[in-house]
């Protein structure tokens, strides 16, 4: 049998342990919470869509940013709480995953806690909560497959330019997303693109539809000798891990000259190691040298002579690139290097753009390279964020062309959905499925009256309009009418809206598992020499 003094005991020892945190159990911990991530939404909502709001971003230092990408917006703000770091997390996933849908994630996580607390307050379970909101997430996923069709390539670029709406002017967007099409395509081998083959370079000055893509990897570098060729190709390339240069001493030495001979003797010796690099690159069949560090004279002239094309100073992550797409290894030493650390390119020249003069190397791999242009570094700064993101949904759809209606018409049809398989489950979780359709439902409503309609109202136009005629009926937010999405290509991926509802659902039932909050309450600490001088002060 328990006993009361046992209770008593335990919760004494309990308050013992836990005398310097600061704790909130229960309901209450779950209000604080949702409170949280309504709070953040709130913080993004307004961006959400082609007629989203921008937020000015001031950092520590004064400067600024506009922008209207909720992961960016999320990321750059100060914010303490746990339950909202959770949050944005999802979003960041969101944001490596898919390269957009991170709003649409902040948003619909908040609608499900706002709408399980509500649940709660009647009496509700959160375990119960969880369960139906798991059992939604599955059916919501399974049902993607009626409402999506296979893309077109009119379509996909139809679907990259929807993801961009709203970020830049209606000209812009329709130029990155065929920038972004385009280098997809280029990187797309067996199946597959990665999008870190895509070298960005951003140049302050002109338009920003000036911005252009090359097809291969490009560099703002010239040739070190005016004499090597700028043109070349097939060949082999080494890539240093360093320089041919004098080497300096790590550490301070002293020369005890007792001869005018020995300055000169030193000289020819580093002249002779530097020439034995290069005769090492002649013997091994290197034509084009690629160098982190520097390259001196002597080393130049011999260079040139034996028709070695040389860039120098080129950063490391470029070097990774130029090694990754010719398949050559990054050796540290010219003059120990091999025939099996080089690789291979297939053809070498330099070009003008801007003004400024690029290197640009074509290889098996070597992916390609855009050349952003704006105004300001602001400007350069969101055009290579929207690259970004478009070129990130144009490889999901070169993988896996399949899309979805856009402009809330799946949410809507989901919803729909939803609620007639919630009329199948029984018991409480139906109630938390109804609340995990109406928390679909408010991207929507959102979407609306960011374009500054009544979002309810529109809510209910589309309803009608799903009914009268079908799941394609997405709003039209030029003049907030229900249209058909697919005539009108406004598209998005469904791979996009698939990560966005999984990680949605997860944070918000990671939450509302949470029914205890501790923090802990950290005093100033005091060195212990410091402490051991306050306590001596005055003892003598």
């Amino acid at each position: 049998m328990f006993k009361a003094g046992c209770w008593v005991a335990r919760s004494m020892a309990e308050e013992t342990i836990l005398e310097s945190t600061e704790r909130t159990s229960g309901r209450e911990a779950l209000r604080k919470n949702v409170q949280a991530a309504i709070a953040l939404a709130g913080a993004v909502r307004s961006t959400l869509g082609p007629k989203g709001l921008d937020k000015l971003l001031v950092d520590d230092q004064g400067e600024t940013l506009v922008t209207n990408d909720g992961v960016t917006v999320l990321e750059t703000a100060r914010v303490e709480h746990p339950v909202a770091k959770m949050i944005i997390s999802a979003s960041s996933t969101q944001d490596r995953v898919a390269r957009d849908g991170t709003t649409t994630t902040v948003v619909i996580c908040a609608e499900m806690l706002r709408n399980a607390w509500q649940l709660v307050r009647q009496g509700v379970h959160p375990t119960i909560i969880a369960r139906g909101f798991a059992l939604a997430e599955n059916f919501a996923l399974s049902s993607l497959d009626e409402l999506a069709i296979e893309a077109s390539s009119e379509q996909i670029e139809s679907a990259i330019e929807t993801s961009l709406a709203g970020k830049l002017d209606k000209g812009m967007e329709k130029h990155l997303a065929a920038l972004s099409l385009q280098a997809g395509e280029t990187i797309l081998s067996q199946g597959r693109a990665d999008p870190t083959r895509v070298k960005i370079i951003k140049q302050t000055g002109g338009n920003m539809q000036d911005s252009t893509l090359i097809t291969g990897l490009a560099l703002a570098k010239s040739r070190i000798h005016p004499e090597m060729k700028e043109k070349g190709g097939p060949g082999s390339i080494l890539i240093l891990d360093g320089g041919i240069e004098r080497r300096k001493p790590q550490f301070e030495t002293k020369l005890n000259i007792t001869s005018a001979g020995m300055v000169d003797a030193f000289r020819s010796a580093e002249s002779k190691s530097l020439l034995k690099q290069v005769e090492n690159l002649v013997e091994i069949g290197c034509d084009l040298l690629v160098c982190k560090e520097g390259v001196d004279d002597e080393a130049r002239q011999a260079l040139s002579k034996h028709g070695i094309l040389t860039y120098r100073r080129v950063e490391k992550k470029d070097l990774d690139l130029l090694s990754r797409a010719c398949g050559a290894n990054l050796v540290p030493d010219a003059g120990r290097a091999t025939k099996q650390d080089l690789g291979a390119f297939i053809k070498t020249r330099e070009e003008l753009r801007g003004g400024v003069n690029h290197w640009i190397l074509d290889a098996e791999d070597s992916g390609a390279t855009l050349i952003a242009r704006g105004s300001t570094q602001s400007v350069l700064d969101e055009v290579e964020r929207c690259f970004a993101d478009g070129l990130g949904v144009a490889c999901q759809l070169l993988e896996e062309p399949v899309l979805l209606p856009g402009a809330g018409a799946t949410q809507v049809a989901l919803g729909r959905r939803l609620r007639r398989y919630a009329e199948t489950v029984p018991g409480r979780e139906q109630l938390a499925i109804e609340a995990w359709a109406d928390a679909l439902e408010s991207i929507p409503r959102a979407l609306a009256a960011n374009a500054g309609y009544d979002g309810i109202d529109s809510l209910l136009k589309l309803t009608a309009a799903h009914n009268e005629s079908g799941d394609f009926m997405g709003l039209d937010l030029s003049d907030g009418e229900a249209k058909d999405t697919i005539s009108r290509g406004v598209l998005e991926p469904k791979s996009i809206t698939k990560q966005a509802i999984s990680g949605a659902t997860e944070a918000a039932i990671s939450i509302l598992r949470i029914d205890d909050v501790l923090w802990a309450q950290m005093d100033a600490q005091v060195p212990d020499e410091v402490q051991e001088r306050i306590q001596g002060f005055g003892a003598e």
